[in-house]
C-alpha cells in the first residue's frame, strides 16, 4: 500500500495545476487577506466614495467594527454547534452505518457525496465534520484513493448557502440583525420561502445532487494509483469514556445523564410551546438552539459536549479574527457612500432580470478574496441590493445569487478545504484537484437557474 505522503499520478487537468500553483503563490492567510481588503476599500472609498474623509472612515471603520460582534458569535455558534452534534456517538454509528452500504468505489463516492450534502443544507458546520468522518471511514473499509474520497465529502458542500443555515438567508431571514441589509434599505424581512424554498434555488441544487455522482465516478484514479490512508501517521481520536470506580460528587454530576436530560427536556418543551404561543423561533438562532439541544442530548452527558464544543471551538480561531474586519469594511463603505457607487455599475450593466445572474459572477470572484459567507455578504450586500431596488430585481433572487456564487467558489478556496483536510488527514492541494470540476459544474449550474428561473 502507498503512503498518504507519496507521489502519484492524479487526473486533473492542466487549469486545475494552474489554478493550485496560483493559490499557493498569491493568496495569503485569511486574516491577512482581510487586511489587505480593509487597505484596498478605504483606498477606493478615498478616491470614488461621495462622503469620504478619514475621519469619516476610521468612524465607520470602528463603528463596524463592533457592530458585526452578535453575528459573528451567531455564525461561530453555527459551526461549533453542527461539529459537536457531528460527534455525538449516535451520530457517529449512524454514519458508519450508512457507510457500510457502499460496495464499491464509486457507490462509496456517492454515498458521502449525498450524505454530506443533506447534511450541509441544514447544517453547514456539520456538514464540513462529516465530510471529513465519512471519508476516513470509507477509507478504512476499501481500498480508494483518499483525496479523492475526501473531495467527493467537500464537493456536497457545495450547497451549503443554499440550505436552511446559509449565513446569508438567515441574516436576511432574522428581523434586527446587524446584517439583515435588506430589512434596512427596504423595510423587509425575507422567509426561507422566498430564499431557499424557491425555484431558483432549488431545482439547480437537486441538479447537482444528480449529477455529481457521474462527475466523481469519472475523476476516479486508477486502483493501481491509489494514495491510501495512512492511519499510522493519522489515527483515528481516541473515544471519550466514563471513569470508572468511586467518583466525587463533582465528578459524578460532571459525567451523569441528569444534566443533559435536564437541557434538553427544557430545549424540547420550549420548541413545542412555539407551536402554540407567539415566540420568536426562527433565523439563526432558531438553528443555533436546535443542534444545541439535540446535541446535548446525544452526547450522553454534560463534560462529554463541553469537550466536544471545546474541539470543535479549535476550528474557529480565523472566524474571529476575520468577522470584525469585515464588519469594518461594511462601516466604512456605509459611512462614506462607497456602495452606492458600486451599485450603480450594476446598474448601468443590468437589467431586472440579469441582475441576480451578475451578482452571482461578482460573488464568484469575491469569495476568492472573501472565503467566509458572512463577511462575504457584508462587502456585496450593501451594492447588489440597492442595484436591485433600482432596477426593480427580485431582492430575494439577488441575494441568494450572492450565496450561490460563495458556495460554487468555495470549491476552488482552501480556507473551508483546510479544516475539512485536517480533520481527514491529507493534504488540501490534491483534494483541491478534484473539487475543481465540482466548481466547473456548479459554476454552470447555478449560473444557468439564475437566468431561466428568474
Amino acid at each position: 500500500m502507498k503512503s498518504a505522503a507519496a507521489p502519484t499520478p492524479v487526473r486533473k487537468t492542466r487549469f486545475t495545476e494552474a489554478t493550485i500553483r496560483l493559490f499557493e503563490r498569491t493568496i495569503p492567510d485569511p486574516f491577512v487577506l482581510a487586511i489587505l481588503i480593509t487597505a484596498i476599500v478605504a483606498a477606493l472609498s478615498l478616491i470614488f466614495a461621495p462622503h469620504a474623509s478619514v475621519p469619516k472612515m476610521i468612524g465607520g471603520w470602528y463603528k463596524g467594527f463592533f457592530d458585526i460582534f452578535t453575528f459573528a458569535f451567531q455564525i461561530t455558534l453555527v459551526l461549533v454547534t453542527g461539529h459537536a452534534f457531528a460527534h455525538a456517538p449516535p451520530v457517529q454509528r449512524m454514519f458508519k452505518a450508512l457507510v457500510s452500504i457502499a460496495r464499491t468505489p464509486a457507490q462509496a463516492a456517492t454515498l458521502t457525496f449525498v450524505l454530506v450534502a443533506v447534511t450541509s443544507f441544514f447544517n453547514w458546520g456539520m456538514g464540513l465534520v462529516v465530510a471529513a468522518l465519512l471519508a476516513r471511514e470509507v477509507a478504512k473499509r476499501m481500498r480508494v484513493d483518499f483525496a479523492w474520497i475526501v473531495a467527493a465529502g467537500f464537493s456536497g458542500w457545495v450547497v451549503w448557502a443554499s440550505g436552511i443555515s446559509s449565513s446569508i438567508a438567515l441574516a436576511q431571514s432574522t428581523p434586527g440583525s446587524s446584517m439583515n441589509v435588506v430589512q434596512k434599505l427596504t423595510g423587509a424581512v425575507l422567509p426561507f420561502g422566498e430564499t431557499v424554498f424557491t425555484r431558483f434555488n432549488l431545482v439547480p441544487t437537486l441538479v447537482m445532487l444528480f449529477a455529481m455522482p457521474f462527475v466523481l465516478a469519472w475523476l476516479k484514479p486508477r486502483d493501481e494509483d491509489a494514495v491510501v490512508l495512512d492511519t499510522e501517521k493519522h489515527p483515528d481520536a481516541p473515544l471519550r469514556k466514563r471513569p470508572e470506580g468511586k467518583l466525587s460528587f463533582a465528578r459524578w454530576i460532571e459525567h451523569s445523564w441528569i444534566g443533559s436530560a435536564f437541557i434538553g427536556a427544557a430545549g424540547i418543551a420550549l420548541i413545542v410551546l412555539t407551536q402554540f404561543q407567539h415566540i420568536a423561533f426562527s433565523g439563526v438562532n432558531a438553528v443555533i438552539f436546535v443542534m444545541f439541544i439535540a446535541g446535548v442530548i446525544l452526547h450522553g452527558y454534560p463534560l462529554a459536549y463541553a469537550d466536544a464544543i471545546k474541539n470543535a471551538a479549535k476550528q474557529t480561531g480565523s472566524m474571529m479574527l476575520q468577522y470584525p474586519l469585515y464588519g469594518g469594511i461594511m462601516g466604512m463603505m456605509d459611512a462614506t457612500g462607497l456602495p452606492d457607487v458600486i451599485s450603480h455599475f450594476f446598474i448601468a450593466i443590468s437589467n431586472a432580470h440579469t441582475l441576480p445572474f451578475w451578482s452571482y459572477v461578482c460573488s464568484l470572484i469575491v469569495t476568492f478574496f472573501i472565503p467566509s459567507g458572512g463577511g462575504h455578504w457584508a462587502v456585496q450586500g450593501p451594492f447588489v441590493v440597492p442595484a436591485a431596488v433600482a432596477l426593480h430585481a427580485s431582492v430575494p433572487a439577488t441575494t441568494m445569487a450572492v450565496a450561490m456564487g460563495e458556495q460554487v467558489s468555495n470549491m476552488l478556496q482552501p480556507f473551508w478545504a483546510a479544516p475539512v483536510v485536517a480533520m481527514a488527514g491529507v493534504g488540501v492541494q490534491r483534494v483541491l484537484g478534484f473539487t475543481v470540476m465540482t466548481f466547473a459544474l456548479g459554476l454552470i449550474v447555478y449560473g444557468a437557474a439564475l437566468l431561466i428561473f428568474i
